[in-house]
């Protein structure tokens, strides 16, 4: 028999698979302290919890039957995945189960933004009959820009769609072929920024998305226009909406989600008759509680029994012959993916690895799971890891194509990561570990280089023209940019070339705007690794 012992409050119905399963035990133990989970839980063979109970690396390590820990919900913050990995215990979460809750969420908020409701149904119950104040829009011909067009993204605009709105969707991995089997305007963020009555926002906090909508944004948005946030606080600059809605550019706001939860009581948000906020519901919901509790009981109980799972968080039983050979390519293959995502604007359509070398002869899907984490992390940050790489890349319909070759050309091993894109074009790195030197990268695009990916990086396309190096060394200087490394490509003298440079800082927009205004600069991209 296995025992399970569910340490936070959780519905029956939610488990109730459990509970009926012949070969398992249930036990409900909820508010312990973490001295005494560490006393009971050397007895069960998983762990179900949701946020309270903080899954420390002292609780697994007493955990020694401990097979598998279910989170029922969507983050993992409150599990030591590392710890977890390290003792071949499983995490489990369930992505999908408030995808539906949360997208109506939006929706709801969108309405009561587009006519007032809140602010209406405050002053009705205070005794004054005001029906003047309170002039509202109509969702049906207005354009609704979808930014983050994933799983909630993409019911959000299945739904406006029917309220007949026409949909702008931007997600950097969106292709015109999927774009237009939802029905929706394939469009850039600048797209949506100029040209939405209402934007709604669906992606993750990352460095590319963290104030994503800010002063610049605002400042070229349609007058009158109407903003929802029911994703992640911080992708909206929270000071800059509160001028754009006081500057009458903004004509109202809709937030589940703070920058910091809670608000503190003198946010501006919570004065303002413009902004409508809630405390975070978006999965706040009967079903979507009970849907996260079926989820991750029905894959517990999989787990259990050595039946085929999903929605694992951490790495996945790797034959520790195969993880040796693997182990030290890990870090290179998660950096070579990184560097090709961040010299990309385009939408992928389809990544392909290719591994030279004594590689061609292991099973290198573990490898490659790191690879493509490291190309989608760009666009979906902490929400990537090892274990869903491949499903959220199948998400997106991201064909990924593995080949391998025992010719390696010249180095013992070599890996090449390829992004073919919607345009036609593709990015190529490509890189190997050096005896004595680590992690190299040997080739970008069709150039050979000599590169240690490691942390800041400035990517330049460039004419092969002589002053070029002076001129970039010279605007680096000037605005207190430190060249560490330099590396230069090219094929033929006076064509095209490129520059990578390792730099002491991470450098500004605004640095990186002036270097493609440089005379013969194509492009100037920053490539940060950790």
């Amino acid at each position: 028999m296995f025992k399970v012992l569910v340490s936070d409050p959780i519905s029956d119905l939610g488990i109730q698979q459990l509970v009926e399963a012949d070969d398992v035990v249930v036990e409900k133990k909820t508010g312990l302290t973490e001295d005494e989970l560490i006393r009971i839980i050397p007895e069960y063979d998983a762990l179900l919890v949701r946020s309270q109970t903080t899954v420390t690396e002292k609780i697994m390590a007493a955990g020694t039957r401990l097979k598998v820990v279910g989170r029922a919900g969507v983050g993992v913050d409150n599990i030591n995945l590392e710890a977890a990995t390290q003792r071949g215990i499983i995490v489990i979460n369930a992505p999908d189960g408030n995808t539906i809750t949360t997208c109506e969420h939006a929706f709801a908020m969108m309405m009561a933004l587009a006519r007032h409701i809140p602010q209406a149904y405050a002053k009705t119950i205070g005794g004054t009959w005001d029906r003047k104040s309170f002039l509202g829009v109509e969702l049906r011909n207005k354009t609704l820009g979808v930014l983050g067009m994933g799983r909630i993204g993409s019911e959000v605009a299945k739904r406006a769609k029917a309220f007949g709105m026409d949909i702008l969707g931007y997600d950097p991995f969106l292709t015109q072929d999927r774009a237009e089997k939802m029905g929706v305007k394939l469009a850039t963020v600048d797209d949506i920024v100029r040209n939405a009555d209402f934007i709604t926002v669906h992606t993750p906090l990352t460095p590319e998305t963290r104030g994503m909508i800010s002063a610049p944004q605002f400042a070229v948005m349609k007058k009158g226009m109407r903003i929802v946030n029911c994703a992640r606080g911080g992708v909206i600059d929270e000071l800059a909406l509160v001028d754009a809605i006081n500057e009458g550019i903004v004509a109202g706001a809709a937030f589940d989600v703070f920058e910091h939860e809670p608000p503190q009581p003198d946010h501006p948000f919570l004065n303002n008759p413009k902004i409508i906020v809630t405390p975070h519901l978006g999965a706040s919901t009967v079903e979507a509680q009970e849907n996260v509790a079926i989820d991750v009981s029905e894959q517990v109980l999989h787990i259990l029994r050595d039946e085929p799972f999903k929605n694992a968080v951490n790495m996945p039983p790797v034959a520790p012959s195969v993880m040796n050979q693997l182990q030290p390519y890990f870090s290179l293959g998660e950096k070579l993916g990184t560097i090709a995502a961040q010299i990309n604007n385009e939408a992928v359509k389809e990544i392909v690895v290719d591994y030279a070398g004594e590689l061609s002869d292991v099973d290198t899907q573990p490898l490659t799971r790191y690879i493509v984490k490291g190309i989608l992390s760009r666009h979906f940050g902490s929400d990537v890891n090892i274990v869903n790489s491949m499903h959220l890349a199948k998400a997106r319909e991201i064909n990924v194509v593995v080949s391998k070759t025992s010719a390696a050309k010249g180095f013992t091993n070599l890996i090449s990561v390829s992004l073919k894109l919607q345009s036609g074009d593709e990015r190529r790195v490509a890189g190997t570990l050096l005896s004595g030197y680590g992690d190299r990268v040997v080739q970008i695009n069709k150039f050979p280089v000599d590169i240690e990916p490691k942390g800041n990086l400035i990517y330049i396309s460039h004419n092969d023209k002589p002053g070029i190096i002076g001129k970039v060394g010279t605007l680096l200087g000037n605005n207190d940019v430190n060249i560490a490394v330099m590396q230069v490509g090219r094929k033929i003298v006076g064509g095209e070339a490129i520059m990578v440079l390792t730099v002491d800082k991470a450098v500004s927009k605004e640095v990186l705007d002036q270097l493609t205004k440089l005379p013969e600069i194509n492009t100037a991209q920053e490539i940060v690794l950790s």
